[in-house]
């Protein structure tokens, strides 16, 4: 994959100066210009609350400002419903498809029909490998994985814990940014296996991101190495706090240093806690920004160059992407979040979590 990484700040700029002719007015005085229609797709509200809570409300304060009208569905996990969605959005007369896909088979399906019947199309957050759509709009997704090799590597060099174990939850298999993921924090963790300064444990692919079967797969590890569980490479924060409900039931919590990603509240709390060692945030506003900006341009029959590249690993095809950069966030840094506007403090620092957010200069 051949990558460059933008700052948010970069990218931004890099798309707000290349759609400054874009007007907020979509028709024009003659009504020859049909208004720009934008149908996206989310693909569920399970394994992440970054979806309805970020997502969802970015992309459409982002289209509402550039006056477009925009349908924003939520297929929930959901294949056929996935499909029925783009079908309906493609006959309401959506001129822009950009989806968030389940997996690479439904997402090509969906993108070759919009092609087919003159519908451009934006693949948003997740590549769909051996799609077709003209944009790819992400995080560096193996940038992530690697922020979160080393968040667990300081956490537990910070914690003094020598040979340490090391369980790995990994995210759907289905979902490729779950492979990036990977591939950051093995590159970085595998060195440490292969000198001994580690011991690798379970590694398990989780079904769907979904946080009840990662703490089924997690009680199993626990068992699985006698309680020798040292750390929890854990791809997301639904994911973390899985394995964090089972070594709370063992009273381990707080002992055994856990990762995440996408800064949710829920993660943001289990750090400040002491339950959570890390999680890795993506400022979700910029990436929204970025694909409406892309959105409403192919919209308005434009196409907008963009810095970027990704190779499709299936089709060789290079893909014009918009990579943002991800940022660490430990217990030192939560307000970080909380300041740029991803979450409220109101939200965050809740009954027991208020003492802790003072502490941590949230207010």
């Amino acid at each position: 994959m051949r990558r460059g990484i933008l700052s948010t700040a970069a990218a931004g700029v890099l798309l707000a100066g290349g759609l400054t002719a874009c007007s907020s007015d979509t028709g024009t005085d003659s009504g020859d210009t049909p208004t720009p229609k934008i149908g996206v797709i989310l693909p569920d509200s399970a394994s992440s609350d970054r979806w309805e809570t970020a997502d969802r409300r970015f992309l459409q304060e982002a289209f509402d400002a550039a006056g477009v009208q925009a349908t924003i569905q939520n297929a929930q996990g959901d294949k056929a419903q996935f499909q029925t969605l783009a079908d309906q959005m493609i006959t309401d007369g959506a001129t822009v498809l950009m989806i968030v896909n389940l997996d690479s088979g439904t997402g090509k399906a969906v993108l070759d029909k919009a092609k087919q019947q003159g519908v451009a199309t934006i693949d948003y957050d997740r590549l769909t490998l051996g799609g077709s759509a003209e944009y790819y709009v992400s995080f560096d997704n193996e940038a992530v994985g690697q922020l979160q090799g080393e968040g667990l590597v300081k956490c537990l060099t910070d914690a003094g814990v020598e040979e340490p174990t090391i369980a790995t939850l990994n995210g759907s298999e289905t979902d490729n940014n779950a492979t990036l993921f990977k591939n950051g924090y093995d590159g970085v963790l595998d060195p440490l296996y292969e000198s001994g300064e580690y011991v690798k444990g379970p590694d398990r692919w989780v079904p769907d991101w979904d946080g009840a079967q990662a703490a089924t797969l997690f009680e199993q590890m626990l068992t699985q190495t006698g309680g020798e569980i040292d750390g929890v490479l854990a791809a997301n924060d639904t994911l973390g706090n899985a394995a964090i409900s089972v070594l709370k039931r063992n009273q381990l919590n707080g002992q055994v240093p856990v990762t995440g990603q996408d800064a949710t509240p829920q993660g943001l709390q289990n750090i400040l806690a002491g339950d959570q060692c890390m999680t890795v945030y993506k400022a979700i506003k910029a990436e929204a920004q970025a694909a409406a900006d892309l959105a409403v341009a192919l919209a308005n029959g434009e196409r907008k160059e963009v810095a970027q590249t990704v190779t499709d690993p299936e089709t060789n095809r290079e893909v014009p992407s918009v990579l943002l950069t991800p940022q660490a966030i430990y217990k030192e840094n939560v307000a970080d979040v909380v300041n740029d506007g991803y979450v409220t403090a109101e939200e965050l620092c809740t009954d027991e979590f208020a003492e802790l957010c003072a502490e941590a200069g949230i207010s």
